[in-house]
């Protein structure tokens, strides 16, 4: 499909650009709504023959209906927790009495919308478990509301905070809570609306427009703040964020006081993640000058790093989470990119190891420093993320909750490799594929990567992937630079000037699988979502004949105007900003996949995106597909599916996950002959 090609040039640093597709940013813009639609018919109608497809969707529901509780957090007497029965479109907020005790619905997001498109973000309850308080997002977006729940009455309060983003909400006993929101919009520019994050005190049964202000910081407006209260209700903690750069800051006051704050670190130093107190003595996990990250306690009166006391040393493997749990320290690592985990007492001395079930991921842990428990969240390639329940005193790991499979975990197998990428450095690989896999060098291969951020990717379940394997396909995740695998110097030889090196990795991965006969060229796929979509789209540009079959999902494309759209700014500490700054240009230029799409021969390519997505907007993967199928010079299709009342991948309902990847499969059985 030919796109309408606009005469746009933009000069950076005396360098003339061309952007053609310019006009496809407009979303409101009839014309590209029009384009959008055609798009669409035409992979419909590469779908629709496919006898297969409702085979695939079949057996993806099957997949997916299995039980699913997310970590449970103790208030009051009682434990709240998120579950979903098997093919909810959302889950829904349960609380019980002990262990045992029966669940209780609290809410059931289902209920706000016919298609499951409306979520909770995230909740949160009061010490005494008496108010609720939950973040409601409407089709994916990162735009939020504030509700509030009286649970004695099981009655809404009449008060709705609006315009937040990625909030949370810090309860003082319950009288109200601390939150963090922009501007409404219309009150400031609308390139600032994403700018100038606030603090404010909500109190009980009042409306927003008589929240108090507690805390800004308008003379750098792109700094984001979220509010927490230590456990014993004395000081209000502020994590101080620049965009994505993990080098944070934190400021406290105490409650009650002067309602000035302290600056305890400054971000753009190093990671500081508050952990627990004990009083005026504040523990945190950092890596200022430890990359792999420790544990230090601060006094608040004397709170110079000369002062500070190393409770646990950088060790060996990279600290991933820590817990303050009955005066201990929980602390999981990252061992090669899989999870293990530790109890040390106060002083910083190991008092167990805690052996989990199997090589896998620990995706979160929740404690109280006054209580005995600890619950984690565990998942692997072949088990489903599931809710143990750790005694520090006995010592005893059990599962909460019930555990079902639609599948045998007995028929598979999941193996680690280690390679060269292209300038010598090693990476580590997962590889999950059926026993007794024949090395014949036809096996269709999905190589998934992400490499940024100081995100690791470890192993995880997903009934999508579970889909691929039972059909002798092998599914490969590397552990690509850029990530957080290794510690805070991986992350750094991933960004900035040596973004490169993600894709050298990947492109090395997917070499060292074509040339140990797991697969071949033409039954290789790549995909990447988000900054992963990123990933694939400059590998398939760099070098198009590695690849059989590109999925692009969400993808970051144009490297040169990304700061522009929504909240593309927060991304500049990780990728750089090229109007601004001429270095940045030079490597962004290079490598931009938007920038880079010449005439070739391209892979049968699915870019995928969403029309309501305002974190990495859909005009990225629009340019991206015109340039692309314009610069095709092969037989195979490159084709472009936008779903509809969805964004990001936050809150969306089941279905549309299945859907979208029965899409997918489908596709990938039409390119590769499966």
């Amino acid at each position: 499909m030919q796109t309408r090609k606009d005469n746009v040039v933009e000069d950076f640093h005396g360098t003339l650009v061309a952007d053609p597709y310019r006009w496809l940013e407009n979303s409101g813009d009839p014309e590209v709504a029009e384009w959008v639609e055609k798009q669409n018919e035409v992979t419909q109608v590469f779908l629709e023959p496919v006898e297969t497809r409702e085979a695939i969707q079949a057996r993806l529901l099957e997949l997916w209906n299995y039980p699913r509780t997310n970590l449970p957090r103790k208030f009051g007497s009682w434990y709240f927790y998120t579950h979903n029965s098997g093919l909810q479109n959302q889950p829904v907020l349960y609380r019980q009495k002990g262990l045992s005790g029966a669940p209780e619905e609290v809410l059931d997001p289902n209920k706000w919308s016919p298609d499951g498109t409306v979520a909770m973000s995230n909740f949160s309850v009061d010490e005494h478990a008496r108010f609720l308080a939950y973040t409601v997002s409407v089709h994916g977006s990162d735009r939020q509301e504030i509700h509030i729940k009286d649970l004695d009455r099981n009655t809404n309060l009449p008060e709705v905070i609006k315009w937040c983003r990625f909030t949370s909400m810090a309860w003082v006993q319950d009288v109200g809570f601390y939150y963090s929101r922009y501007p409404q919009p219309g009150t400031v520019a609308p390139e600032d609306e994403n700018n100038f994050c606030q603090v404010y005190w909500h109190t009980l049964g009042t409306e927003q427009e008589d929240d108090v202000l507690v805390f800004e910081m308008p003379e750098q407006k792109e700094l984001g703040f979220s509010p927490s209260i230590t456990f014993d209700q004395e000081y209000l903690i502020l994590h101080v964020f620049s965009g994505t750069d993990s080098r944070n800051g934190v400021y406290y006051r105490r409650l009650g006081e002067n309602p000035e704050f302290v600056h305890l670190f400054e971000p753009g130093e190093a990671a500081y993640h508050f952990v627990g107190n004990e009083g005026s003595t504040f523990y945190f996990a950092t890596n200022f000058q430890a990359p792999k990250g420790r544990i230090v306690a601060v006094e608040l009166d004397k709170p110079g790093k000369e002062h500070w006391v190393e409770v646990l040393p950088e060790q060996k493997d990279v600290i991933s989470g820590v817990v303050y749990v009955n005066g201990c320290f929980a602390v999981s690592f990252m061992h090669n990119a899989y999870s293990l985990l530790s109890i040390y007492d106060s002083t910083g001395q190991l008092i167990s190891n805690v052996e989990l079930p199997t090589i896998g991921s620990v995706e979160g842990m929740w404690g109280r420093p006054d209580q005995r428990e600890l619950f984690l969240s565990f998942t692997s390639f072949l088990h489903p993320s599931t809710i143990y329940h750790y005694d520090l005193h006995s010592m005893v790991l059990q599962p909460f909750g019930d555990m079902q499979l639609n599948f045998n975990p007995e028929d598979y197998e999941t193996s680690q490799v280690f390679y060269p990428s292209k300038d010598g450095t090693e990476v580590s690989m997962f590889l999950v594929h059926k026993r007794g896999l024949p090395l014949d060098g036809t096996n269709p291969t999905l190589l998934y990567g992400y490499g940024g951020f100081n995100i690791p990717i470890t192993p995880t379940f997903s009934a999508s992937r579970l889909w691929w394997v039972e059909q002798g396909g092998v599914y490969a995740v590397v552990n690509l630079r850029g990530g957080a695998e290794y510690g805070e110097e991986w992350h750094r030889a991933g960004m900035l000037e040596n973004k490169q090196n993600v894709f050298d990795d990947f492109m090395a991965a997917a070499q060292w699988l074509v040339d140990n006969n797991y697969t071949s060229r033409e039954r290789l796929v790549i995909e990447g979502r988000s900054n992963g979509g990123l990933l694939v789209s400059a590998c398939m540009v760099q070098q198009p004949e590695l690849f059989g079959a590109v999925v692009c999902v969400v993808p970051v494309t144009d490297m040169l105007r990304f700061h522009k759209f929504t909240v593309g700014r927060y991304w500049v500490p990780e990728y750089g900003n090229a109007e601004e700054n001429p270095e940045h240009f030079g490597f962004l230029y290079k490598y931009s996949p938007l920038h880079n799409v010449r005439p070739a021969e391209y892979p049968a390519t699915i870019i995928v995106t969403a029309d309501g997505d305002d974190r990495v907007v859909p005009a990225h993967a629009y340019k991206f597909a015109a340039a692309v199928q314009e610069a095709q010079r092969g037989p195979a299709p490159v084709l472009l599916r936008v779903d509809t009342k969805s964004g990001h991948g936050h809150g969306k309902p089941i279905s549309k996950i299945v859907e979208e990847h029965a899409d997918i499969y489908t596709f990938l059985t039409k390119v590769l002959g499966i």
